[in-house]
């Protein structure tokens, strides 16, 4: 028996171990060279790998959920003479070798790791359904077989929209059958946290254990912006173009931050410094299949009104179905959120580390209230805002979002210098 051990590659961004994602492959499957064998998670994004042999699957790293080194065993193939191996060692031999030697001697394996974010080489066939683990999940739940769906991503990917499309065609169930009212429910689900999910649990802990937060709430009468924004939106050629509050909101925060250039930094925890930050790297917060991410628009703050609303468009879809770019989830100075028609009253939003400042809008209501003295109906929004007490005073958080309060109550002073 020839053994080639398949090691965990570099993954690239200093990595130095990954989270097992998912498994595409189980022991004793018959794998070619170029089959996808599973995916690893890092701090970005879910990366997939190919197997760079055929062979027999003889034996695997661990479970989803389990931590890899770089250079260590991955997958181990019983060969049997078949292809060309890049390695042949023996499983012991493999990890005494330093991840180094590993990694140099595994270039090409490296060269076929293929990110759900950067993948765009065009691929010969589809011998295995290329998607992302989120929409494996969402097929396995609704009882779909993935190779019926024609993926229109490079390479045959299956997109969001595609597996969308396809369900919606197909009438697959998505929900399970009523088994009556009167019957006890009994059963339980465990899901292990791993992934995504798990990287998500461990930066609000961190945040809320590490940052004494500072919450602000200010109402704003929106009523001008609103009908500013119809005005514009009036001018759009397709629903896709049309303005949200947020790059409204965009704007004035990053004028405001002009004056309070303290709500613009990260803390380095490391050196114990505080980072304040020129350009303004807008993070927005993104509700996905996978949990929450933040995408970050560049340098926001040398944006137009239409191109800041064209890039939050652009970074929060590729966030949802996976195509962004690891730089493109990192990086952020300072946040915003929305839960859109879910917005509430109020909210509380938890700082996305290490940054020191995040901005929350909640739901825009119409309502009376006492304007010049008189009683009229206007359109109400609150901005929730959470800041790192430690860096931001109490003073300076409220009077930046008074500022912001301002711009928006009177959108033409957003544009005046």
């Amino acid at each position: 028996m020839s053994e080639y051990v398949f090691k965990l590659p570099d993954l690239g961004e200093g990595t130095v171990e990954s989270e097992i994602g998912e498994w595409f492959i189980k022991v004793g499957d018959q794998v070619s060279e170029e089959d996808l064998v599973g995916t690893m998670m890092t701090d970005k994004a879910a990366i997939e790998l190919s197997s760079p042999v055929s062979g027999k699957v003889i034996k695997l790293a661990g479970e989803p959920g389990d931590i890899v080194a770089v250079g260590a065993a991955l997958v181990v193939f019983d060969t049997n003479g078949s292809g060309a191996p890049l390695e042949l060692a023996s499983t012991h031999e493999t990890a005494a070798k330093p991840a180094e030697e590993t990694t140099q001697k595994n270039a090409a394996a490296t060269d076929r790791v293929r990110t759900e974010s950067t993948s765009d080489a065009p691929q010969p066939d589809r011998m295995r359904v290329i998607t992302s683990p989120a929409i494996r999940r969402r097929a396995k739940e609704a009882g779909i077989d993935l190779m019926l769906v024609p993926g229109t991503g490079p390479g045959g990917r299956i997109l969001r929209q595609d597996f969308d499309d396809y369900r919606d065609q197909s009438g697959a169930a998505t929900t399970k059958p009523d088994i009556g009212r009167r019957q006890a429910a009994t059963g339980v689900k465990e899901t292990k946290v791993i992934g995504v999910r798990r990287m998500i649990a461990e930066r609000m802990s961190a945040s809320k254990r590490e940052i004494p937060h500072f919450s602000y709430v200010e109402e704003i009468d929106i009523t001008e912006l609103e009908a500013l924004r119809k005005h514009l939106n009036e001018r759009r050629q397709t629903t896709s173009e049309r303005l949200t509050i947020l790059p409204f909101l965009g704007l004035a925060l990053i004028k405001a931050l002009r004056e309070f250039p303290q709500c613009n930094a990260t803390y380095d925890k490391d050196r114990n410094t505080i980072v304040q930050h020129e350009a303004v790297h807008l993070g927005v917060a993104t509700q996905t299949p996978d949990g929450l991410k933040v995408p970050v628009v560049r340098h926001a703050e040398a944006r137009s009104l239409d191109n800041l609303a064209a890039e939050i468009r652009r970074v929060s879809s590729a966030a949802r179905d996976n195509s962004a770019k690891k730089d493109e989830l990192s990086g952020s100075t300072i946040t915003i959120t929305s839960l859109g028609k879910l917005g509430g009253i109020a909210s509380t939003p938890v700082i996305n580390l290490p940054e020191v400042g995040i901005i929350g809008v909640n739901r825009a209501v119409e309502r009376p209230v006492v304007l010049t003295g008189q009683v009229a109906v206007r359109l109400m929004m609150n901005l929730s805002s959470s800041f790192d007490h430690r860096f931001v005073d109490g003073y300076d958080a409220a009077a930046m979002i008074q500022r912001i309060k301002e711009m928006l109550e009177h959108p033409a002073t957003i544009y005046i210098d």
